[in-house]
């Protein structure tokens, strides 16, 4: 028999942040800056915890050589060939340090991710990105990474429930991105500026991709968990065993951004957009449903 929770589940979009005090005199004086300790790599990053999405129109090279300059990460898609990454890499050395490389679970994925690791050192982080981070195929693959690149940060997902979330960083991965169904597409407000003040300094989370908002699994599917239940969930479990949890989803507008960071999420995950007018690319105008395809959004 299918069960029903009853228990209340929250959007984004059913909260909002309540003011408090604050000794901030004007927005430019917030720092988001943050540093991070991975359980299982040891690695330490330091930088503002958004990144771009590993999407085709949104995890590219271009994407990268723009965010980077403000100390913000991109999770770069899988379809780069080893030749084009090289390029990348010998004329943005800078740039590396913030970068994913992205993969699935098949075996042909794998090998390119080991080779491009391999060719480029600089590449400390790994993004593994599957439609359901529940199979067990996918928990054996995380080990196998694991155990292949001891020393590189992994990002895994997606899952949207505690249980998994131990499991995949019990696994070996360092961060579990979170958000499957996460809400429907709503318009970026351009120019629009998030205000976070002194909750900055109980930040014990990590990135927030840019990403979700226009995913259409819980529409052509009938499958999802509200975004900011699951990341309070998740996050919640994450911390237990001093893991990390990305917010991938659901953001549909700058405040849902800042909702994400104020409930523990740590990072945000964009897929959508910010302003078009200087985007280093113009995105397809096509639905997301599924891992590393198409945004419908204009933007970065």
């Amino acid at each position: 028999m299918p069960h029903i929770d009853s228990d209340i589940k929250l959007d984004f979009k059913d909260v909002l942040l309540r003011p408090k005090r604050s000794t901030l005199k004007s927005r430019s004086e917030v720092d988001l800056t943050r540093s991070f300790s991975f359980r299982n790599s040891k690695q330490v990053y330091t930088g503002i915890p958004i990144i771009a999405a590993n999407m085709d129109t949104v995890g590219t090279f271009e994407m990268a050589k723009v965010l980077c300059k403000f100390s913000l990460f991109t999770a770069v898609h899988k379809h780069y060939s080893l030749q084009q990454w090289k390029e990348f890499a010998s004329q943005n050395p800078d740039c590396l340090e913030h970068l994913a490389a992205s993969s699935g679970t098949g075996s042909s994925d794998f090998e390119q991710l080991e080779q491009i690791l391999e060719a480029i050192p600089q590449v400390k982080y790994i993004c593994l990105d599957v439609a359901n981070g529940y199979s067990e195929h996918f928990v054996e693959f995380v080990k196998d990474v694991r155990k292949h690149f001891p020393e590189h940060t992994i990002m895994a997902g997606n899952v949207v429930t505690g249980e998994m979330v131990e499991e995949l960083i019990l696994s070996g991965a360092d961060i579990i991105k979170v958000g499957i169904g996460p809400g429907k597409v709503a318009h970026w407000v351009p120019k629009a500026t998030c205000l976070v003040s002194n909750a900055c300094e109980h930040f014990t989370i990590l990135i927030a991709f840019f990403s979700g908002s226009v995913c259409t699994t819980r529409k052509k599917t009938g499958v999802g968990y509200p975004q900011l239940s699951a990341v309070m969930e998740c996050a919640d479990a994450a911390h237990g065993l001093k893991g990390h949890i990305i917010s991938d989803g659901g953001c549909s507008c700058p405040g849902d951004v800042a909702k994400a960071f104020g409930k523990d999420v740590g990072r945000a995950w964009r897929e959508s957009p910010v302003e078009e007018d200087k985007s280093p690319l113009r995105v397809k105008d096509q639905a997301w449903g599924g891992r590393e395809s198409h945004s419908n959004s204009l933007t970065i």
